[in-house]
């Protein structure tokens, strides 16, 4: 009887420990994490499943669909993922959880692994930036927002596609 007893708290601290640990792995997973921004603009995100679990890259500004004047102010928000400057010098290995924006002029976004290119249509904000006057010509528009490594590989999800069209 002794040892039934002794099966049974160490039974019972077993489902306690268990129950502790999905209790905080279920908050881990939910949690939202550090913002670096507003609400997004509608996603029209392409691409496989985002990147660590919910990572993404957005347009605070302007939204999907607006009608705006040149030059165009954009601004960049992200989720769950670190915007930062590229390191100096020869990057051997990317950061983990490290990203920095690229704005692509009426085109796509580019697949899973591929190197960003330093030409038009790509912008690169290796600075770290988050916003970007530029002076566009009137009519329709689609812009790619999308995030690279310390490398300019892109990641998974972590695109964004907008369409807007500036004004005469």
């Amino acid at each position: 009887m002794h040892s039934v007893r002794r099966t049974s708290r160490r039974g019972s601290r077993v489902i306690a420990l268990t129950g502790l640990s999905l209790t905080l792995l279920a908050a881990a997973c939910g949690s939202q994490g550090p913002s670096q921004s507003a609400q997004p603009a509608q996603s029209t995100a392409t691409g496989s499943a985002p990147a660590g679990g919910g990572a993404r890259v957005f347009f605070i500004q302007p939204k999907e669909g607006d009608t705006v004047k040149s030059p165009v102010h954009f601004e960049f928000g992200s989720d769950q993922i670190t915007i930062s400057p590229v390191p100096q010098g020869t990057v051997d290995k990317p950061r983990p959880g490290m990203v920095h924006h690229h704005l692509g002029v009426d085109t796509d976004c580019l697949p899973a692994g591929e190197v960003i290119p330093k030409a038009s249509p790509w912008v690169h904000f290796g600075d770290g930036k988050t916003v970007i006057e530029m002076q566009l010509s009137p009519g329709p528009h689609k812009f790619a927002l999308q995030a690279g490594d310390d490398q300019h590989r892109t990641l998974p999800g972590l695109c964004q596609v907008m369409n807007v069209t500036v004004a005469q």
